[in-house]
Protein backbone atom coordinates (compact mmCIF):
# COMPACT_ATOMS: atom_id res chain seq x y z
CA UNK A 1 0.00 0.00 0.00
CA UNK A 2 1.59 3.55 -0.66
CA UNK A 3 2.12 5.69 1.69
CA UNK A 4 0.18 9.07 1.94
CA UNK A 5 1.55 12.42 1.61
CA UNK A 6 -0.76 14.84 3.15
CA UNK A 7 0.44 18.35 1.56
CA UNK A 8 -0.17 21.35 -0.91
CA UNK A 9 1.84 22.48 -3.68
CA UNK A 10 2.66 26.10 -2.48
CA UNK A 11 4.31 24.09 0.90
CA UNK A 12 8.23 24.41 0.29
CA UNK A 13 8.07 21.96 3.27
CA UNK A 14 5.96 19.33 1.81
CA UNK A 15 7.92 19.51 -1.23
CA UNK A 16 11.19 18.24 0.75
CA UNK A 17 9.16 14.97 2.06
CA UNK A 18 7.57 14.84 -1.30
CA UNK A 19 10.80 15.06 -3.17
CA UNK A 20 12.69 12.75 -1.19
CA UNK A 21 10.35 9.94 -1.70
CA UNK A 22 10.00 10.90 -5.62
CA UNK A 23 13.85 10.57 -5.80
CA UNK A 24 14.24 7.66 -3.17
CA UNK A 25 11.64 5.62 -5.37
CA UNK A 26 9.31 5.17 -2.52
CA UNK A 27 5.69 4.32 -3.01
CA UNK A 28 3.20 7.61 -2.16
CA UNK A 29 0.54 9.32 -3.31
CA UNK A 30 0.01 13.08 -2.41
CA UNK A 31 -3.82 13.63 -0.17
CA UNK A 32 -4.71 17.41 -0.95
CA UNK A 33 -4.89 20.20 2.18
CA UNK A 34 -6.69 23.02 1.73
CA UNK A 35 -4.52 25.13 3.56
CA UNK A 36 -5.37 28.00 2.11
CA UNK A 37 -9.29 27.45 3.11
CA UNK A 38 -8.45 26.67 6.35
CA UNK A 39 -8.00 22.98 6.58
CA UNK A 40 -5.38 22.72 8.96
CA UNK A 41 -7.03 24.41 11.30
CA UNK A 42 -9.95 21.97 11.46
CA UNK A 43 -10.01 19.89 14.62
CA UNK A 44 -10.24 16.75 12.13
CA UNK A 45 -6.85 17.64 10.43
CA UNK A 46 -5.28 18.30 14.53
CA UNK A 47 -6.27 15.26 15.24
CA UNK A 48 -3.85 13.72 12.48
CA UNK A 49 -1.64 16.36 13.20
CA UNK A 50 -1.36 18.52 16.74
CA UNK A 51 0.78 21.06 15.31
CA UNK A 52 -1.63 22.12 12.53
CA UNK A 53 0.75 21.73 9.39
CA UNK A 54 2.10 19.79 6.57
CA UNK A 55 3.32 17.54 5.58
CA UNK A 56 2.06 14.45 7.36
CA UNK A 57 3.21 11.02 5.91
CA UNK A 58 1.08 8.38 6.99
CA UNK A 59 2.84 5.30 6.26
CA UNK A 60 0.75 2.06 7.32
CA UNK A 61 0.73 2.61 11.16
CA UNK A 62 3.43 5.22 11.32
CA UNK A 63 2.32 8.88 11.44
CA UNK A 64 5.43 11.29 11.19
CA UNK A 65 4.82 15.18 10.52
CA UNK A 66 7.96 17.86 10.19
CA UNK A 67 9.64 17.55 6.68
CA UNK A 68 13.27 16.36 8.04
CA UNK A 69 11.95 13.61 10.14
CA UNK A 70 9.85 12.50 6.97
CA UNK A 71 13.44 12.66 5.15
CA UNK A 72 15.04 10.45 7.95
CA UNK A 73 12.35 7.88 7.65
CA UNK A 74 12.30 7.70 3.70
CA UNK A 75 16.28 7.39 3.37
CA UNK A 76 16.41 5.29 6.48
CA UNK A 77 13.72 3.01 5.13
CA UNK A 78 15.35 3.04 1.33
CA UNK A 79 19.15 3.61 2.15
CA UNK A 80 18.82 6.13 -0.36
CA UNK A 81 19.87 9.45 -0.04
CA UNK A 82 21.61 9.16 3.32
CA UNK A 83 25.27 8.90 2.75
CA UNK A 84 27.61 6.08 3.11
CA UNK A 85 29.04 6.63 6.62
CA UNK A 86 27.77 7.36 10.03
CA UNK A 87 29.95 10.28 9.96
CA UNK A 88 28.18 11.21 7.01
CA UNK A 89 24.94 10.95 8.34
CA UNK A 90 25.44 13.23 10.86
CA UNK A 91 26.94 15.59 7.98
CA UNK A 92 23.60 15.33 6.60
CA UNK A 93 21.59 15.57 9.80
CA UNK A 94 23.76 19.36 10.57
CA UNK A 95 22.67 20.30 7.40
CA UNK A 96 19.06 19.54 7.14
CA UNK A 97 18.72 21.23 11.02
CA UNK A 98 20.75 24.45 8.99
CA UNK A 99 18.13 24.89 6.67
CA UNK A 100 15.50 24.47 8.73
CA UNK A 101 16.13 27.01 11.25
CA UNK A 102 18.13 29.75 8.53
CA UNK A 103 16.85 28.92 4.99
CA UNK A 104 13.94 27.32 5.18
CA UNK A 105 12.29 29.18 8.33
CA UNK A 106 13.33 32.27 6.32
CA UNK A 107 11.90 31.69 3.12
CA UNK A 108 8.91 30.37 3.61
CA UNK A 109 8.09 33.30 5.85
CA UNK A 110 9.21 35.82 2.74
CA UNK A 111 7.72 33.84 0.14
CA UNK A 112 4.10 33.64 2.13
CA UNK A 113 4.40 37.17 2.97
CA UNK A 114 5.37 39.01 -0.57
CA UNK A 115 2.76 36.38 -2.19
CA UNK A 116 0.07 34.95 -0.15
CA UNK A 117 -0.48 37.79 2.08
CA UNK A 118 -3.35 40.55 1.12
CA UNK A 119 -0.74 43.68 0.33
CA UNK A 120 -2.06 45.76 2.79
CA UNK A 121 -0.19 43.27 5.29
CA UNK A 122 2.68 42.78 3.51
CA UNK A 123 5.66 44.82 5.87
CA UNK A 124 8.43 46.18 3.96
CA UNK A 125 10.50 46.38 7.27
CA UNK A 126 10.35 42.73 7.85
CA UNK A 127 10.40 42.16 4.13
CA UNK A 128 13.61 43.81 4.14
CA UNK A 129 14.78 42.12 7.35
CA UNK A 130 13.91 38.43 5.92
CA UNK A 131 15.71 39.31 2.89
CA UNK A 132 19.27 40.32 4.93
CA UNK A 133 18.51 36.69 6.52
CA UNK A 134 18.41 35.16 3.35
CA UNK A 135 21.20 36.63 1.97
CA UNK A 136 23.30 35.26 4.53
CA UNK A 137 22.45 32.01 4.30
CA UNK A 138 22.31 31.81 0.53
CA UNK A 139 26.45 33.04 0.80
CA UNK A 140 26.88 29.85 3.53
CA UNK A 141 25.73 27.87 0.83
CA UNK A 142 26.61 28.92 -2.11
CA UNK A 143 30.70 28.98 -0.31
CA UNK A 144 29.88 25.53 0.46
CA UNK A 145 29.01 24.38 -3.10
CA UNK A 146 32.08 26.44 -4.57
CA UNK A 147 34.07 23.35 -3.38
CA UNK A 148 31.49 20.98 -3.20
CA UNK A 149 29.32 19.10 -6.03
CA UNK A 150 26.73 17.96 -3.12
CA UNK A 151 26.02 19.25 -0.11
CA UNK A 152 27.65 16.14 1.50
CA UNK A 153 29.70 13.77 -0.07
CA UNK A 154 30.00 12.24 -3.51
CA UNK A 155 26.41 12.09 -4.53
CA UNK A 156 22.77 13.73 -3.37
CA UNK A 157 21.25 13.49 0.19
CA UNK A 158 18.47 14.50 1.91
CA UNK A 159 20.73 17.29 2.85
CA UNK A 160 20.02 18.43 -0.96
CA UNK A 161 16.70 18.07 -0.84
CA UNK A 162 16.37 19.67 2.53
CA UNK A 163 18.43 22.85 1.38
CA UNK A 164 16.45 23.25 -1.96
CA UNK A 165 12.94 22.84 -0.94
CA UNK A 166 12.08 26.89 -1.43
CA UNK A 167 14.42 27.71 -4.36
CA UNK A 168 12.45 26.00 -7.27
CA UNK A 169 9.36 27.95 -6.53
CA UNK A 170 8.49 30.94 -9.40
CA UNK A 171 6.91 33.32 -6.78
CA UNK A 172 9.42 36.04 -6.12
CA UNK A 173 10.98 36.55 -3.04
CA UNK A 174 14.29 38.30 -3.67
CA UNK A 175 16.22 34.71 -4.60
CA UNK A 176 18.00 34.92 -7.85
CA UNK A 177 19.77 32.29 -9.10
CA UNK A 178 22.09 33.87 -11.58
CA UNK A 179 23.32 35.80 -8.41
CA UNK A 180 24.86 32.58 -6.65
CA UNK A 181 25.93 30.80 -9.28
CA UNK A 182 27.18 27.67 -7.34
CA UNK A 183 23.47 27.36 -6.13
CA UNK A 184 22.44 27.84 -9.74
CA UNK A 185 24.78 24.69 -10.51
CA UNK A 186 23.36 22.43 -7.49
CA UNK A 187 19.80 22.81 -8.22
CA UNK A 188 20.57 22.24 -11.92
CA UNK A 189 21.76 18.90 -11.27
CA UNK A 190 19.08 17.97 -8.49
CA UNK A 191 16.83 18.89 -11.52
CA UNK A 192 18.86 16.72 -13.64
CA UNK A 193 17.92 13.54 -11.31
CA UNK A 194 15.73 10.91 -12.59
CA UNK A 195 12.41 11.31 -11.34
CA UNK A 196 12.80 14.86 -10.28
CA UNK A 197 9.59 17.23 -10.77
CA UNK A 198 9.31 21.24 -9.69
CA UNK A 199 7.10 21.68 -7.18
CA UNK A 200 3.54 21.76 -8.78
CA UNK A 201 3.97 19.36 -11.11
CA UNK A 202 4.53 17.21 -8.01
CA UNK A 203 2.01 17.90 -5.96
CA UNK A 204 -1.79 19.57 -5.86
CA UNK A 205 -2.59 22.43 -5.39
CA UNK A 206 -0.92 25.75 -7.29
CA UNK A 207 -1.82 29.82 -7.46
CA UNK A 208 -3.49 28.87 -10.51
CA UNK A 209 -5.90 27.01 -8.65
CA UNK A 210 -7.23 29.81 -6.75
CA UNK A 211 -6.86 32.83 -9.36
Amino acid sequence: MAAKLYCFGESGNAYKAALTMQLAEYEWEPVFVDFFNGETRTPEYRALNEMGEVPVLVDGDVVLSQSGIIQDYVSSKTSKLCGKSAAERREILRWVLWDNHKLSSQAGALRFMMNFLPEPKRQPEVIAWLQGRLKAAYKVLDDHLASNEWIVGSGPTIADIACCGYLYYPEPFGFNRADWPNIDRWLDSIAALPGWKSPYDLMPGSPADRA
